[in-house]
């Protein structure tokens, strides 16, 4: 029975997967990399591949083109609009702690204050404050692993239908009983964690456009900064609309009082409708259709365990594992 546990598909296909997830944590240094080079070979596969399908031109030029495009308005915005949204960002965290000193007319609003007094704010305030310096330390680290993300995934797509025959002769030899099952994991793992990414992205975009028009509607400063802050995090599901809430109420509130509170909420709730019932169903498989519950549980274990990487990722992996493990969605509860 041993010998045929072990003979078995089903557990050398176990076997693979718990030793590649050894690999990768052994590399977890580089996993940034890693996952970056994914995504944008990812993405921009499907710039290319949707350009390829209309226009009859080389495969390789299209790739080149489509980097050189998107690089270029990426530098161009950096440029141009980094000074801007960097003093919008600034003067955003002034308004924060404005509010947060000064006493309030409202004694709900200082009531909540007063609480948040009481359990020690300002030390998470110096904890922060600590991570952000730090991760500003690094930050020429991360552009380091984005711009060699980008040089790879170009790489990568410019030779990939030889990098596809050269890595099929695998299947023929001696390792091929391990190729097939990799090849298995990888399919998956593209057709899930690419494809929840992709619409992650698509979301973001969109309720981001949606939010920053209401808010220039209704009158709010700094929309540079608020729209940076929106849009990333709208790539946190469910828990990204209601984080982005917070700061909106506060300088909602700072500007224009309680009424202004409730149209943002509105609005807010409106937004958060389209993307729960119009654009989810329409980007997300079933698969991904998670309880709420789940969805927190999920973004507080992958927090927890991959940082900031893993509020973005975390659903990704899980629906990825899930397909793995064949949870379907045979009923709606």
């Amino acid at each position: 029975m041993i010998n045929k546990l072990i003979q078995s598909s089903g557990f050398k296909r176990i076997l693979i997967f718990v030793l590649i997830a050894v690999v990768l944590y052994l590399m977890k240094d580089m996993i940034n990399l890693i996952l970056l080079t994914f995504i944008f070979t990812f993405l921009m596969n499907q710039v290319v591949q949707f350009f390829e399908k209309r226009i009859p031109i080389n495969r390789k030029l299209i790739v080149v083109i489509s980097y050189a495009v998107i690089v270029g308005l990426l530098l161009f915005g950096l440029i141009k609009y980094l000074p801007i949204i960097t003093s919008e960002i600034k003067e955003l965290i002034r308004q924060l702690i404005a509010f947060y000193s000064k006493k309030q007319d409202n004694e709900v609003l200082n009531y909540i204050v007063s609480r948040i007094e009481k359990i020690q704010i300002s030390n998470y305030l110096e904890t922060g404050v600590a991570s952000i310096v730090k991760s500003l330390s690094g930050i020429g680290r991360v552009g380091l692993q984005v711009f060699l993300a980008v040089i790879m995934s170009l790489l990568c797509l410019l030779e990939k239908p030889r990098l596809i025959a050269f890595t099929k002769k695998f299947k023929t030899s001696k390792v091929a009983s391990i190729y097939v099952e990799i090849e298995y994991f990888a399919s998956k793992f593209v057709k899930t964690f690419g494809k929840v990414i992709e619409a992650q992205i698509i979301i973001a975009i969109v309720n981001c456009t949606l939010t920053t028009i209401s808010l220039k509607i209704l009158g709010f400063p700094q929309l540079g900064g608020l729209a940076i802050m929106v849009f990333i995090l709208g790539l946190i599901p469910v828990a990204g609309v209601i984080i982005s809430l917070i700061p909106l109420a506060i300088i909602a509130y700072s500007i224009g009082g309680l009424a202004k509170v409730l149209y943002v909420g509105i609005a807010i709730m409106i937004i958060h409708g389209i993307e729960s019932y119009i654009l989810n169903p329409k980007l997300m498989s079933s698969k991904t259709n998670l309880p709420v519950f789940y969805t927190i549980i999920v973004l507080i274990f992958s927090e927890h365990f991959f940082g900031v990487w893993g509020l973005i990722v975390g659903i990704p992996i899980f629906v990825f594992l899930l397909d793995v493990l064949e949870v379907t969605d045979s009923k709606k509860v």
